[in-house]
């Protein structure tokens, strides 16, 4: 019973039941195989996904039930959107049945008005005719002189005369004045012509519809040009003055901001706090994806949403045309390459391998080696975020290595981030990862520093907070981190251990280099504390409880 244009309640995955609208797809947007299903579009949130039939519930006759069932502010907010757009359509029902109205009100005033005018020039043309008759030669003169001027309008004439001049327009007689074209007038002109946009053609770089996600391009080698055009994509390339490009991959991108998935097969390796959030937005967006993890009940759930299982890491990457992985450290990372039915015994020329784990510049640099000497491709993509932002798609990704493989990921970032960077050659992400999590954790320690300070000093930790939170220093990841503290909630959005592993592995990075990182080094023994108090699995906010022990 359900048809275009309908609201509905959508079972996506994990998620609760969600507000949407069905809606048409994207002209170049496959529908899936199998049972019926429609395309949704989610209110507050980006998401379009198709979603089977049998997990659409019209939106009215449901809606009590799903308020009662979720009491999220996300959720609130997408309930909140739908009654705003049933609103808004009310309003324009309304106002089209008014202007309607009106409409028609105000043709049968024309019509009188019509009548009343015809009538009004028949009784002048009476009197003018009988004066005529009662007038000397004189007044023949003046017929005469009447007569033609009348007869020199045409009655289209006569009726432009006859009805009100529209405001602003100049008169007949004045059409041949020449008015010189204002700036404004030829604004307005371009305004209007570019609002009409021919269809592209191949030579034509075509703009990103997504305004959600941007690509960005660091050259470090070569001087940038001004601009220039892909040939492998339809990119739409405009350097600046600093070096750093912005790169939209227009073709990849489909209108209201959802998203064409590539027809590349893709392969994840490592379903963890961030990779399952990964995964999760590439199926939601309609990409083919075969799954691996060390412990296999983890694919149990993407196998339901229709991902496939590989059973070795080798297996994975020999059946996709691209395999992402993120794991914990370099270790972990080294070992999914190069151990028993790994990796690199699944490459062979033209298969594209791209390493999400967060490690250092040595481990990702012999990873790349190993893998193009087998003829592979190979990008380092780590990613900035936690699992809130992986699970909404909102990711930072960092990039280095090989460019077209990192414009061929595009669909694939895209789902899973909201920004990603191209950084250069292989290393270049790594470091910069470090480095961001470096400040960030040093950031969590002088939080939780910050916090036990006012208690021992008999200060409120709610006050503190709400000052900084006033501040230049409020974030969202002040107020959270601050939050998981007040509560004493330190369920794991982003591990102890491993952003303690960013700190051992930035303070090493300096010392390659022989640059001072004294901070990073103070807040690392704090997190080594941490860990000895048993927090290594708790949320990096656990840092914390190393100043109160």
């Amino acid at each position: 019973s359900l048809r275009l244009g309908d609201l509905v309640w959508g079972k996506l995955g994990r998620y609760p039941p969600w507000p949407g609208k069905i809606v048409n797809p994207p002209k170049d947007l496959k529908k899936p195989r199998g049972k019926k299903c429609f395309f949704v579009k989610f209110f507050g949130t980006e998401d379009h996904a198709w979603i089977k039939v049998e997990q659409l519930k019209p939106y009215h006759p449901h809606k009590e039930e799903m308020i009662k069932i979720n009491k999220g502010k996300r959720f609130q907010q997408a309930v909140d959107a739908v009654e705003e757009f049933l609103r808004k359509t009310k309003g324009k029902d309304q106002a089209s049945s008014h202007n309607s109205t009106e409409e028609k009100n105000r043709r049968n005033s024309s019509e009188e008005r019509g009548k009343q005018s015809a009538g009004e020039e028949k009784r002048k043309a009476s009197l003018s005719e009988g004066k005529v008759k009662k007038s000397t030669g004189e007044g023949k003169k003046r017929v005469s002189s009447v007569s033609s001027e009348r007869g020199s309008k045409s009655p289209l004439k006569r009726a432009q005369d006859q009805s009100p001049r529209k405001r602003g327009r100049p008169p007949k007689d004045e059409k041949d004045l020449t008015i010189p074209e204002s700036s404004t007038v030829k604004r307005v002109m371009t305004g209007t012509v570019a609002g009409f946009k021919w269809p592209p053609s191949v030579s034509e770089p075509v703009k990103d519809s997504d305004p959600h996600f941007h690509h960005f391009l660091l050259s470090q080698t070569e001087k940038p040009a001004v601009c220039y055009q892909a040939i492998t994509k339809k990119l739409k390339v405009c350097e600046e003055d600093t070096g750093s490009t912005s790169i939209q991959a227009a073709d990849s991108t489909a209108v209201n901001g959802s998203i064409t998935p590539t027809d590349k097969k893709i392969g994840f390796l490592g379903l963890g706090l961030m990779g399952s959030g990964i995964v999760s937005n590439l199926l939601k967006m309609g990409h083919t994806v075969t799954v691996w993890n060390r412990t296999a009940e983890k694919c149990d759930l993407f196998i339901q949403e229709g991902a496939r299982l590989g059973r070795t890491p080798a297996e994975v990457v020999s059946t996709c045309d691209i395999t992402f992985a993120c794991v914990s450290d370099p270790k972990a990372a080294k070992d999914l390459v190069l151990g028993p039915s790994g990796v690199l015994q699944g490459i062979r020329p033209g298969k594209c391998y791209v390493d999400m784990s967060t490690v250092d510049a040595d481990t990702v640099t012999e990873l790349a080696q190993v893998i193009v000497s087998r003829g592979g491709r190979f990008l380092e993509a780590p990613v900035s975020g936690n699992q809130q932002l992986s699970n909404d798609g909102m990711l930072v990704i960092l990039a280095a290595g090989d460019r077209g493989l990192y414009e061929d990921c595009s669909s694939c970032f895209q789902a899973m981030g909201k920004t990603s960077f191209f950084l250069g050659e292989v290393g270049n992400a790594a470091k910069m990862m470090l480095i961001v999590n470096m400040v960030q954790g040093s950031f969590m320690a002088t939080i939780a520093e910050g916090l036990t300070l006012a208690q021992v000093t008999g200060q409120s930790q709610q006050t503190l907070l709400d000052i900084l939170n006033q501040g230049q220093l409020a974030s969202i990841f002040l107020d959270q981190k601050c939050q998981n503290i007040l509560q004493g909630n330190f369920k794991p959005d982003f591990y102890l251990k491993y952003i303690q592993k960013d700190l051992r592995l930035a303070i090493a990075l300096g010392d390659s280099v022989n640059h001072p990182t004294p901070m990073a080094a103070a807040a690392n023994e704090v997190y080594k504390r941490a860990k000895a108090l048993d927090q290594s699995d708790n949320d990096m906010s656990a840092v914390y409880r190393a100043y109160i022990h």
